[in-house]
């Protein structure tokens, strides 16, 4: 993946508070694991259009931290999923694994 996440929108919500920013960054660490683990659940069971509903909490987060080409293939995926075509899954799981590293050294 050619993209790196990044801090840049949370900083300019932030405005300059590190007590703000840390809580955004708090909050969307806690939600992300979270719904990432609801997504593979229901992935994997097969129940695409629980899972695209689990994309779409996740495409938020992708795109609150900067990846630009990972939110349009995580809407993409969402769609597909709607549509029962998870073609777009090995594609998805990267952006996630790249979001889950980044969170995890942040």
């Amino acid at each position: 993946m050619s993209e790196t996440p990044n801090l840049t929108y949370i900083k300019e919500l932030a405005d300059g508070s590190l007590s703000f920013e840390q809580k955004i960054i708090d909050i969307a660490k806690r939600e992300f694991f979270e719904e990432k683990k609801e997504f593979l659940q229901n992935y994997n069971n097969k129940i695409f259009g629980q899972a695209a509903e689990n994309v779409h909490k996740l495409k938020h987060k992708i795109g609150m931290f900067g990846l630009e080409a990972g939110y349009q293939t995580t809407a993409d995926f969402e769609e597909g999923l709607k549509e029962n075509n998870p073609s777009l899954y090995p594609k998805f799981i990267v952006i996630l694994d790249t979001i889950e590293y980044f969170l995890k050294t942040i």
